[in-house]
């Protein structure tokens, strides 16, 4: 009995990861949004559609479950590799937005920081 507690738990926290990261950096990236800025009716009104969204997910992921698994097992898990990807490609965008910022930012200190080394 133990073990499956622990078991259930190591579950939820991978399965609870990803939706919490998902949500959390679309909602990041839409604060600094400027059509948002000031407006935290607006933000949390998106904020919640997002949220929402991913419930719909959790509500729709056993249902799609119970109805592949009727084929076979590896067809379960083939779907959820797939959604994994799909939410990994979604994700990609906010990657590679928020890399080439931190890049621009370690450039722009680099080059003050030799314009105070030749003053």
């Amino acid at each position: 009995m133990t073990i499956n507690i622990i078991l259930m738990l190591i579950a939820g926290v991978f399965v609870n990861g990803p939706y919490a990261l998902i949500t959390t950096a679309v909602s990041a990236d839409l604060g600094t949004h400027s059509s948002l800025k000031g407006n935290s009716r607006a933000l949390a009104t998106v904020t919640a559609i997002i949220d929402g969204t991913g419930s719909i997910g959790a509500a729709v992921g056993p249902f799609l479950t119970g109805y592949i698994s009727a084929d076979s097992w590896n067809a379960v898990f083939v779907m959820l590799m797939g959604s994994a990807l799909v939410a990994g490609l979604f994700l990609t965008r906010l990657v590679v937005t928020e890399v080439n910022g931190k890049i621009q930012e370690l450039r722009s200190q680099g080059s003050s920081m030799s314009t105070n080394l030749q003053v």
